[in-house]
């Protein structure tokens, strides 16, 4: 019988501890900048809409996001079929909750062409991250309706 009382007094106790340490482990696993900084490669692709239909638009590139919040890196990109290499500068913003917001202008030959804004989510432990495109707008104010989604793999931290 003591024996029974005692297993059942371990395994109450055993239970009571994890139950009491699992807040402190979910809230030691939050995200910063410093998270999301890094060198990564990335690929985004979906559609623009214009009023003549769909255009499909497609990506590869890489960038370094540093831990003040910025971002430098190049593209090249196919939409509709017409590629060109563009350079990228922006600014990141991470959240505890390892979600992100990215605004980023887009350059060709060092001019202004458009600026996307994305919604991301950091995932396996700050090395990967997902997204979607919130706003495409080109240079000259015109809004783009767009369905983008992102891939992201982080290749090097930061030093």
């Amino acid at each position: 019988m003591n024996r029974k009382l005692t297993a059942a007094r371990m395994f109450f106790v055993a239970t009571a501890l994890l139950t009491l340490a699992t807040p402190v482990f979910a809230q030691s696993r939050t995200c910063s900048n410093a998270t999301g900084s890094g060198d990564w490669a990335y690929s985004y692709n979906g559609s623009i809409i214009l009023p003549t239909g769909s255009v499909p638009v497609a990506s590869a590139g890489r960038f370094t996001a540093l831990a003040n919040g910025t971002l430098t890196g190049s593209q090249t990109r196919s939409n509709g079929g017409d590629v060109s290499t563009e350079t990228i500068a922006g600014t990141f913003s991470v959240k505890a909750d390892c979600t992100e917001s990215f605004t980023v202008n887009v350059y060709q030959s060092g001019v202004l062409v458009r600026s996307a804004t994305f919604a991301v989510v950091l995932s396996n432990n700050g090395r990967a991250a997902y997204g979607i495109f919130t706003s495409l707008i080109l240079s000259d104010g015109t809004v783009l309706p767009a369905v983008i989604t992102i891939e992201a793999q982080k290749v090097f931290n930061v030093d």
